[in-house]
């Protein structure tokens, strides 16, 4: 995909992950992505070393904001003002795509919004990422994935065994990330709309609507038979014995996703050692499977359980049923299926520090991308200003100005 958006640029005034995830999917596919930071703090994911949530200190990789903002240039302006605004229009002038996460008070106030970025390029296509959606009375409210996605979207309750005594918890940006690729999508489909018509679209994704999709069957079954009708089994009672996580003897786990049960009974039980299963009577079709379905789990935990994670990994390898074991982060670094489709690639810092990003899964003639690493703190601005055709002596007013960095 590297030059798939080769000419399009992005003007970029977003923070933390969510829409900026969107960015650094286009940068993946060639674009051109400019990244506004205001510039004193930047982006405040850039603070969370100080804070202590990102390891090592001074000069670590702060990995939250490599991930959605490598490949991008960054350049520190202050949009408040009335130099940095300029600046910001000017910039808006070439691009082909305004991309913000700024809430609509947020958004007049610093005249960003769609009529005033329209009014300097009547066609950019102006994507927004909200919390919950660009209508309704909720519209000028901040949102996280952690709330609007994880809490107020259902996918922690969706997600949660019903003998907890709290909702599971989500991991770093879960639904940011998805919902940065959703943005990618419609920006991608707003350019085409552009190129086809000769309008440019205005694009909305929010963490609420994202949330729905993911969990689009329990909605829709819950609207045509009320209340929560999606059943939850506990592992006992699990209405095929094929389907499931399964305990090895060292505490790890191997997920079994044969949903057709019959089909594959008597070559799971072939490969697992345990042929007696295929022939026993309290398992003989589907009906008798489920009458003794948690029979039959206690007997698959018996087994998996005599053996290790590896021992595990190797006997079920011939199996044409679909398993799959259950890795860690860091296994799947060292993932053959990973290294084989480029879905890690390493960047390197200027100072010649090396790291592992993970590229966006969208791949286009089985090529992965190759990225660069996230832009230092306003890195640009000067590159950025000269192409614009301000002269030193110009830059030099703004920055004394404090409008740029």
């Amino acid at each position: 995909m590297a030059n798939t958006l080769a000419g399009v640029r992005v003007l970029e005034v977003a923070a933390w992950t969510f829409v900026p995830a969107a960015g650094a999917v286009l940068a993946d596919w060639g674009a051109d992505v400019i990244k506004v930071e205001h510039p004193v703090g930047g982006d405040p994911q850039r603070g969370l070393i100080a804070m202590g949530l990102v390891p090592g200190g001074e000069g670590a990789v702060n990995y939250i904001i490599e991930q959605p903002n490598r490949g991008k240039r960054s350049i520190g302006i202050d949009i408040s003002t009335d130099g940095g605004r300029d600046i910001l229009y000017k910039i808006a002038e070439t691009s082909d795509v305004f991309l913000t996460s700024f809430l609509p008070p947020v958004r007049q106030r610093l005249q960003i919004d769609v009529e005033h970025i329209r009014a300097v390029n009547p066609n950019i296509v102006y994507a927004r990422g909200s919390g919950q959606g660009p209508l309704g009375p909720d519209r000028e409210k901040g949102g996280y994935d952690g709330a609007s996605y994880w809490g107020r979207g259902g996918v922690a309750n969706a997600l949660t065994p019903a003998d907890s005594d709290y909702p599971i918890g989500g991991r770093p940006a879960f639904g940011d990330l998805a919902g940065g690729m959703a943005i990618a999508g419609g920006i991608a489909a707003g350019l085409l709309q552009r190129a086809n018509t000769g309008e440019a679209p205005i694009v909305d994704v929010s963490l609420l609507g994202l949330a729905m999709w993911m969990l689009s069957p329990d909605i829709v079954a819950s609207g045509l038979y009320g209340g929560d009708p999606m059943p939850k089994f506990d592992r006992s009672s699990s209405p095929n014995p094929l389907v499931g996580n399964y305990k090895t003897s060292d505490g790890r786990f191997i997920t079994l996703m044969m949903l057709q049960a019959d089909r594959f009974w008597s070559e799971f039980f072939t490969v697992i050692g345990r042929p007696d299963m295929i022939d026993d009577p309290r398992f003989a079709d589907s009906a008798a499977r489920f009458e003794n379905r948690s029979e039959a789990v206690r007997i698959v935990d018996e087994v998996f359980a005599s053996r290790t994670y590896a021992e595990w990994k190797k006997t079920l390898a011939p199996l044409s049923g679909v398993w799959a074991p259950g890795q860690m982060p860091s296994e799947l670094v060292d993932d053959p299926q990973v290294g084989a489709n480029g879905y890690l690639s390493t960047v390197k810092r200027e100072d010649g520090k090396s790291f592992d990003l993970v590229v966006n899964p969208v791949q286009v003639n089985e090529t992965a991308d190759q990225l660069t690493p996230a832009p230092e703190h306003g890195q640009h601005t000067e590159e950025i200003l000269l192409e614009l055709g301000l002269d030193w002596d110009q830059i030099i007013e703004h920055k004394e100005a404090g409008s740029i960095l």
